[in-house]
């Protein structure tokens, strides 16, 4: 029977590479066309590559957390097609219609090269280096049991047993200073962000304006709607509120909501409002998207929010959920940041980046009151707003947040 190669497809999105996550056939499996035989971590999410032969399995030719490129052969099938063998190409995965990204069972597994030659290189999650980090485990010592020689949890759990029992040997003086390191391969999602930043801060002449925002009355009123959300399956946190703040401000001074097509000379106002919000996860920054953000009340938003931030953190968005993003937020003050300067995130004209909430003494009406604080930094593209106009919109953000009842009124604004 002839031998056919399977290629890393070409995704779509500028994607050139992905990162070999898990199989999901082993050689001499027997898989049919479509089926899906390899989970591939690209730039913005992790996909589902399937077959596109009918066959078994010969030999894999890239390993778990290997990187290949577009176009690389990763698998060799023996195909029961009798004569030439024609690739059909399945849809993107992108597409509803085609097959799309599934849950990935675990985190990526990140190679890492000790900066001495010889010395072998490490598989293991982030994760397991996290707690390998907290016990004070060496990887490069512990042996993998998981597939292909990965390192699991309970690899350093019992390696840092073991150590513990042993008899500790006698300290010597330090002949000299050795400065240990990791050395940890830029690429996937963190590889995209380096790149995407550079872009930002070396062809987008930012500008910035910031202001503080008192907001004891929303506060009051999240306390007021909770029971209402919670008989409704969501958690309101602040965020969802931040955002239809923006939506509503972004009706008022459409081009915050614009990017520029430096080709043509034009600002491209878009009419849909799809927010972008940065998210914390530890195998990098994500920026899962709420699409079609201004047609959806406050508890919808908080149920995507919880829903996508969810998926970032598990690495289980499909590249639909990650892209499209027309105006972007960045709440690093739910990690505790009291103030923060966000870089655009390109092609976007504007970021909005959220403090941490504080409670500080104000002077209300001749008397010293605790008030609840917040400060919004508006980071712009300056090639397309003016400071003027940039104020004005994050001014009136500021105010529909200062006034919950203009943020909420409106029929449908809750739902």
């Amino acid at each position: 029977m002839p031998v056919v190669q399977v290629k890393l497809p070409d995704i779509g999105e500028g994607i050139a590479e992905g990162e070999i996550v898990r199989w999901l056939v082993k050689e001499g499996d027997t898989v049919k066309r479509f089926q899906p035989i390899v989970e591939v971590l690209t730039a913005k999410a992790t996909v589902e590559i399937p077959s596109p032969y009918t066959g078994k399995i010969r030999k894999l030719l890239a390993s778990e957390g290997d990187t290949v490129r577009v176009g690389q052969p990763i698998a060799e099938i023996e195909t029961d097609t009798a004569g030439p063998v024609k690739e059909e190409k399945p849809e993107e995965p992108q597409k509803e219609a085609g097959p799309q990204p599934r849950p990935q069972a675990e985190a990526t597994p990140i190679e890492t090269q000790a900066s001495q030659a010889g010395i072998a290189k490490v598989k293991a999650p982030p994760s397991v280096r996290i707690l390998a980090k907290k016990l004070g485990v060496d990887l490069t010592k512990v042996k993998g049991t998981g597939p292909r020689g990965v390192i699991t949890k309970d690899d350093v759990i019992a390696y840092a047993e073991a150590q513990k029992k042993e008899p500790k040997p006698p300290v010597q003086a330090a002949k000299e200073a050795v400065v240990e390191e990791e050395r940890i391969p830029l690429r996937g999602v963190k590889k995209v962000m380096a790149e995407r930043m550079v872009e930002a801060k070396t062809r987008i002449p930012h500008a910035y304006v910031v202001e503080e925002v008192d907001i004891t009355e929303l506060l009051a009123v999240r306390e007021r709607l909770k029971p209402l959300a919670e008989e409704k399956g969501v958690k309101l946190t602040i965020l969802p509120f931040i955002m239809k703040a923006v939506v509503k401000a972004i009706r008022e001074y459409p081009l915050i909501n614009s990017s520029l097509d430096e080709d043509k000379g034009e600002i491209i106002v878009k009419r849909t409002v799809n927010l972008g919000f940065a998210v914390d996860t530890p195998h990098g920054l994500m920026v899962p998207v709420i699409k079609n953000a201004n047609t959806k009340g406050l508890f919808q938003l908080a149920r995507e929010v919880r829903e996508l931030a969810r998926k970032a953190r598990e690495a289980k968005l499909s590249l639909d959920e990650v892209r499209g993003s027309t105006f972007s937020i960045s709440n690093y003050g739910s990690i505790g940041g009291v103030l923060g300067i966000p870089v655009i995130n390109p092609p976007e004209a504007a970021i909005l980046g959220v403090g941490r909430i504080r409670k500080e003494p104000r002077i209300r009406d001749g008397k010293i009151e605790e008030r609840s604080l917040v400060y919004l930094t508006l980071s712009f593209d300056h090639r397309i707003l003016e400071g003027g106009y940039a104020t004005r919109f994050l001014v009136r953000v500021k105010e529909l947040l200062e006034n919950p009842i203009l943020l909420l009124a409106g029929e449908g604004e809750l739902e």
